[in-house]
């Protein structure tokens, strides 16, 4: 359903009480009794398994799956499937400068990326009180997919112009698929550059933040928000990932989140960044609750604060401990700042 996201923004930003996006899709799946290949190959199960959550939980919005697969195999790239796993890319597509100059920018009609498109306008059909955000990769994430991560941390030292070259064209593709994504309702999408992650504060800026920024003035408006997910340490990508000009920041879990905070601005929407494999899956309900106080906690004062996951939360997670991250939640909103 379509929304005024400045004056959810401004909700989120006025209100008491925390809120809580988690990336969490995979509980959805099981809830359903589908499987993740399922969910991955068919928007109906998709749709139906975001849709499900929202009912179960009340978060500050509802999310797709965090698949990273699917922008490379509509290039080419081949792709490893699993009944309780998210895709994964198996095989480089490009290798030097020709192969880069030879590929082709695809058709939104290539591998799946159709699907995810169609589960963002069925589950944003069938949730009306929150925003549904979608997920892509990020231009630098997906460059790193079809030409392999070691090679381009080295080929963007030694001969920079051909990995400039793919990323012009990942982020044609990108900017198609987010704005498929806006014209089918959802409110927002997540764009997760997790490779960006390891690079300095100027690479990141130069090979990742440049692109994204095209992304952010082509889609980004009242009724869509971009958000920028990046694993990287703290202090060498607070500055480059705010530069794109994104509606909010999630960070993952090496994320000091309180330095973070500290150095954005207070209009600014922050997303993170609990554990979703060390404590959210591999947690007992104690110890799931005890980590999300002490974030809470953490992060107090701040009010453009958001609670999520680092990451997306992988397959297998137990019921008992997403309840026990919404109790905690529910604990803590009893005594607001």
């Amino acid at each position: 359903m379509r929304q005024n996201m400045i004056l959810w923004r401004d909700s989120v930003l006025a209100s008491k009480q925390r809120l809580a996006m988690p990336i969490m899709t995979q509980p959805g799946i099981a809830q359903i009794g589908r499987t993740v290949f399922d969910a991955v190959t068919q928007s109906s199960v998709h749709g139906e398994a975001v849709r499900a959550l929202a009912r179960s939980y009340p978060t500050g919005a509802a999310t797709m799956i965090m698949d990273l697969s699917v922008e490379a195999e509509a290039f080419g790239a081949k792709i490893r499937f699993s009944d309780i796993e998210v895709p994964t890319v198996t095989e480089r597509c490009v290798y030097d400068e020709n192969s880069i100059g030879d590929l082709s920018v695809p058709s939104l009609n290539a591998g799946r990326a159709g699907v995810y498109v169609e589960a963002s306008r069925i589950a944003a059909g069938a949730i009306s009180d929150r925003p549904v955000f979608a997920g892509c990769i990020g231009p630098f994430s997906l460059a790193a997919r079809l030409f392999d991560v070691t090679e381009i941390l080295t080929a963007i030292l030694i001969d920079p112009e051909p990995i400039h070259n793919l990323l012009k064209k990942a982020t044609r593709f990108l900017v198609s698929y987010v704005l498929a994504f806006k014209e089918a309702g959802a409110n927002g999408v997540v764009i997760a550059e997790p490779v960006a992650g390891v690079l300095s504060e100027d690479h990141c800026t130069e090979f990742s933040s440049a692109y994204v920024r095209e992304i952010v003035a082509a889609a980004q408006d009242e009724s869509f928000f971009v958000i920028l997910h990046n694993c990287g340490d703290t202090d060498t990508l607070v500055k480059s990932m705010h530069g794109t000009g994104a509606a909010g920041l999630h960070f993952g879990n090496r994320c000091k989140i309180v330095e973070a905070l500290k150095q954005l601005p207070p209009d600014l929407l922050v997303f993170g960044n609990l554990d979703p494999s060390g404590v959210i899956k591999s947690g007992d309900p104690a110890f799931v609750a005890a980590e999300t106080r002490r974030l809470l906690e953490a992060t107090r004062s701040f009010r453009n604060f958001v609670l999520s996951s680092g990451c997306d939360v992988p397959p297998g997670v137990p019921v008992e401990n997403i309840d026990a991250l919404f109790r905690a939640l529910a604990e803590f909103n009893q005594h607001p700042a």
